[in-house]
């Protein structure tokens, strides 16, 4: 048995020695040594991790409030129920569960004598304070985010659903890492088999270290649907609030100002949070721009290469005549001269993304000028490919949540627009759309509620109904058409 696994001895020594040998004498471990009722204590705790001052108001001011002796259990007894209160206190007994508490940020009291350890929470680590999210932006909605400690993403969660319904189930993940991972759901809304699905695929998790919710993300997905993502995630709590109203599980992952929800839907990239604050017409006019920005930004680039290549005929003449003067122009194939481009495109915003924020303004100063008008002017790219480079570009970030995804596919409809033609985008559209209907998450459709067909979730789908009439019944994702949660998850553990 390891040294770590072995419960703690009464003796005082030989639990410091022990610690000092699990933890390799680590620099940050504090132990300090005191008298409390005669008797010889330790208290331990790490350097950063604790916050002094309530260490000195819950901890140290009491036990040197102890001046006269007494025995070691009546020590013991005043230690655990009368003179130490605080929100966490636990007790520790091996030298594992000793090591998790104080790199966790309790202070852990061992006391001569005693074959267990006292483990006061007074965490004091630095964190960020909560800030309007970077991502997400809103208009009227509300201006915090979630922040990288778990425990103060929890408190964002109940302060906006005060209900004992709402549930919260902290784990640990990483054999190494010991990352706290929270649960949450709503008692009564989201599914049985849900949760305990979710929970079994947290828990198989084999990874050693956890440090950001994306490490996690993928063993919750199913194999094989690579294109798009069946996890949702949000920085905004209001917006995590409303996904678990809808039945879904959420996971707070510490270290990660991210929340992740399952399952999501495709019409969910389309969803923000002023959806649901302005006037309803006007949300399902931007909801129809939202889906034309996704089939422009994608569509766009591969559809120009291939009506240049194949189909002329069908721009009008005095666009063609200034396509074909373009074309000669330049000294590269259309679709060679397209995928350049927008490679060259990902690269300056790779650049802008990577690059320290005090120097990031030369980059845009130098993608202005090489993809406006000095390589328009050089011969080297046409101005009409500039132009479907600054659509695609523009419209790609309206739905931000799925950048990724039209990236993949932006660069597939240029290749198959320039090999096949329109043929090929009309195949590719068909496999897109096959693939996409055909996933699912959870046993939830991915195109719920269009396909399956759901009438009652259609009340917020393109068209948001008032709140007079979302407020009279509650829908969940398990009541989608189509859902049979239970079945695929019997396929999932097979």
């Amino acid at each position: 048995m390891e040294l770590k696994d072995k419960k703690l001895s009464s003796s005082l020594e030989e639990n410091v020695i022990n610690l000092r040998t699990v933890m390799s004498n680590s620099s940050d471990l504090t132990i300090k040594h005191a008298k409390a009722g005669g008797h010889t204590i330790c208290i331990i705790f790490c350097e950063g991790m604790a916050s002094t001052e309530t260490m000195a108001d819950l901890i140290f001011r009491p036990i040197n409030s102890l001046e006269k002796e007494m025995p070691l259990d009546e020590l013991a007894k005043n230690l655990e129920e009368g003179l130490l209160l605080a929100g966490e206190q636990k007790q520790s007994d091996t030298y594992e569960d000793l090591c998790l508490d104080i790199m966790s940020g309790f202070v852990t009291i061992l006391v001569d004598g005693i074959d267990r350890g006292i483990s006061v929470g007074v965490q004091g680590y630095a964190s960020r304070s909560v800030e309007q999210p970077l991502t997400h932006n809103n208009v009227r909605g509300s201006r915090d985010g979630f922040v990288e400690v778990v425990r103060t993403n929890i408190s964002l969660v109940r302060r906006r659903m005060k209900s004992p319904d709402l549930v919260f189930k902290m784990m640990q993940l990483g054999d190494m890492s010991n990352t706290d991972v929270c649960l949450c759901y709503i008692k009564g809304a989201a599914d049985k088999k849900l949760i305990k699905e979710v929970e079994k695929r947290l828990k198989a998790i084999p990874l050693n270290t956890i440090i950001e919710c994306g490490y996690i993300q993928s063993f919750l997905e199913n194999s094989g649907n690579q294109l798009f993502s069946e996890i949702g995630t949000t920085e905004r709590p209001d917006t995590f609030t409303s996904k678990l109203h809808e039945g879904k599980i959420g996971i707070l992952v510490d270290g990660s100002p991210f929340a992740l929800y399952v399952p999501k839907l495709f019409m969910e990239n389309f969803n923000v949070i002023d959806d649901y604050t302005g006037r309803p017409l006007y949300t399902a006019v931007i909801r129809v721009i939202r889906y034309m920005a996704l089939i422009i930004a994608t569509v766009t680039s591969g559809f120009y290469v291939a009506l240049a290549n194949f189909n002329p005929e069908l721009f009008p003449e005095a666009l063609l005549l200034n396509l074909a003067t373009s074309i000669q122009d330049t000294p590269y194939p259309l679709l060679a001269e397209c995928l350049v481009i927008h490679v060259f495109y990902e690269i300056m915003r790779e650049a802008g993304l990577r690059i320290p924020t005090n120097i990031g303004h030369a980059v845009s100063i130098v993608g202005g000028l090489v993809i406006g008008d000095i390589v328009v002017s050089a011969g080297l790219v046409g101005a009409p490919m500039v132009l479907i480079v600054a659509v695609s570009a523009i419209t790609s970030f309206v739905v931000p949540d799925l950048y990724d995804s039209i990236v993949v596919l932006r660069f597939a409809y240029i290749i198959v627009g320039g090999i096949w033609g329109l043929f090929g985008i009309t195949v590719l559209s068909a496999l897109v759309t096959i693939k996409l209907c055909s996933q699912e998450s959870y046993g939830v459709p991915h195109t719920s509620p269009v396909s399956p067909f759901s009438p009652k979730a259609m009340r917020d789908f393109i068209l948001r109904r008032d709140w007079k009439i979302l407020s009279k019944s509650d829908y969940h994702v398990q009541d989608l058409a189509g859902v049979n949660i239970g079945e695929t998850n019997e396929k999932n553990s097979m």
